[in-house]
């Protein structure tokens, strides 16, 4: 009961706000993830990822095999040699962990270039949101990815597609389709002036060799 009564004031607030206040809602993670310029980093990111992983299986394969090689050898060393061994696996050990803390830590490298990575089009995003806000008057905007539940959007409110129809029309890809012709069209460009040269070039043959024949019918004559 206590629930329903918080429920109930929270939409009585929110309808309050939604008579004074023009709402729209957005989902930034979708926007996010349809950005063509986004995906393709987050491509060459996860591959460095990949590699990343790699290298620590590599290191983490390597480290197994001389500790059970150390094992099975163990009652064969004596002294130093026992000591240099242990040491070697135990340095091996400390570096894979050190490794992994450094590229996969909380304040490693892939969290960090995942920062990095969406900083700029988060920018672009909030850029856009800021325009449509304007253009249609919005008061509020509420973003679905940040935590917030929403039980039922009128499609109305959704201004989504609107943030993303912006960014995808203001995207470089889109500017050179529009603006600039693609190597596609400038090869067929070229070779349509080729084809047009070599047409010329063959008239022109043409031309002469006819002014020839009928030069040399005349000296005949």
């Amino acid at each position: 009961m206590k629930k329903f009564q918080l429920l109930f004031i929270f939409l009585l607030s929110f309808a309050t706000i939604a008579n004074a206040q023009k709402i729209g809602v957005v989902d930034t993670d979708y926007i996010l993830g349809k950005l063509p310029q986004y995906k393709e980093a987050e491509t060459r990111l996860n591959e460095q990822i990949t590699n990343w992983q790699n290298e620590i299986q590599t290191l983490q394969t390597d480290f197994e095999k001389k500790k059970t090689t150390l094992e099975n050898e163990k009652v064969l060393l004596i002294g130093d040699q026992l000591k240099l061994r242990q040491k070697e696996v135990d340095d091996l050990d400390k570096r894979i962990k050190v490794m992994i803390n450094n590229r996969f830590g909380s304040l490693g490298e892939v969290n960090n270039a995942r920062s990095n990575l969406t900083k700029p089009f988060q920018d672009l995003i909030w850029g856009a949101i800021k325009t449509v806000s304007e253009k249609n008057t919005l008061g509020i905007v509420l973003d679905k990815s940040n935590n917030i539940s929403v039980i039922f959007l009128d499609k109305r409110y959704d201004y989504t597609d609107k943030v993303l129809d912006l960014l995808l029309k203001n995207s470089p890809e889109k500017k050179t389709e529009k603006g600039t012709p693609n190597k596609r069209n400038i090869n067929d460009s070229r070779n349509e002036k080729m084809r047009i040269m070599k047409e010329q070039e063959r008239e022109s043959k043409d031309v002469k060799a006819k002014k020839i024949e009928t030069i040399n019918k005349s000296t005949i004559n």
